[in-house]
């Protein structure tokens, strides 16, 4: 990405501090690096330390020449109240309050909901959900009582609006932080600080394409009415407007940029209760091949 596939004038955020769960890769990377190309110090967290180290150090050095911020990583698992304080504590230390929080951190998989067990419906509402709730809360703690104003955006899905059959978790979890988004920009908001959701649509990245297209071959979700996917540049500027500055009178909003597909298609995953058992079989041991892969680097 470069600075002519942003919308906004160099510089615009070089006193922007913003947190970004989830940074270190997927559609979290391609919002660092906009929020970086743009002047401001990013935070990124995760659980996967040299992800989060490779992801600073390559767009740190990329755009330091063209007024770009910098990026700093913090390994911190967002499901623990402790490490979020240790991670706030740390960014607090190293200039100051945030500006903004993008959350960002998800984890997601097909599944019949017959076939799922306790311990797959925490591993995503535990992290969607309570986690993004734990980190909000925190940092909002933070602002009141210093009297600061702050911009939260949420990653969200279309689903928050009438669900998806194969992806339950997801779909109630995500659901709960766009109640959350509504429900604080009331509460909040004459308090200066602000909330705001993106629901996306088809954005590949290699999280979503594994988990969420199991069977390779042609993408499950099809229909959309642009005939494309989103490109990353577009989900980006909308991340910068949400963070940055003149969008002040914006709030309690969830914005879908996914090319009409929620409208013309409902842009879920309906379409999957023509798999036969077999299908479910391949898919499951796919996604089991990728959980497998990403502990191994986590636990390096």
């Amino acid at each position: 990405m470069t600075l002519d596939d942003l919308i906004y004038k160099p510089g615009l955020l070089h006193d922007a501090r913003i947190l970004v769960t989830g940074g270190g890769s997927g559609l979290g990377r391609v919002m660092t690096e906009a929020l970086c190309m743009l002047g401001a110090t990013v935070y990124i967290c995760g659980r996967r330390e040299p992800v989060l180290a490779q992801t600073a150090a390559e767009l740190t050095a990329a755009h330091a020449d063209n007024g770009g911020g910098r990026v700093v990583p913090l390994v911190c698992d967002i499901r623990d109240d402790a490490n979020i304080q240790v991670m706030l504590d740390a960014i607090w230390a190293d200039g100051g309050a945030l500006t903004g929080l993008i959350n960002n951190a998800a984890g997601n998989f097909i599944s019949r909901t017959e076939d799922l067990s306790a311990r797959g419906f925490d591993a995503v509402t535990n992290i969607v959900l309570r986690g993004t709730f734990y980190l909000t809360l925190e940092c909002g703690k933070r602002w009141l009582a210093e009297g600061r104003k702050a911009s939260v955006a949420s990653i969200l899905t279309t689903w928050v609006w009438n669900g998806t059959p194969f992806c339950v978790p997801s779909a109630m979890a995500k659901s709960g932080l766009h109640a959350m988004t509504q429900s604080l920009a009331v509460e909040w908001g004459g308090r200066g600080i602000r909330f705001n959701a993106i629901a996306p649509g088809v954005f590949p990245t290699e999280g979503m394409s594994a988990r969420l297209n199991p069977q390779g071959g042609e993408r499950i979700l099809g229909g959309n009415p642009m005939g494309r996917d989103g490109r990353m540049p577009e989900l980006a500027n909308l991340a910068v407007f949400l963070m940055g500055p003149g969008a002040e009178y914006l709030t309690g909003q969830t914005i879908a940029i996914d090319g009409a597909h929620y409208q013309a298609t409902g842009g879920n995953f309906a379409g999957l209760a023509s798999w036969t058992d077999e299908d479910w079989r391949r898919a499951r041991e796919n996604i089991q091949r990728v959980n497998a892969t990403d502990r191994e680097k986590r636990n390096g």
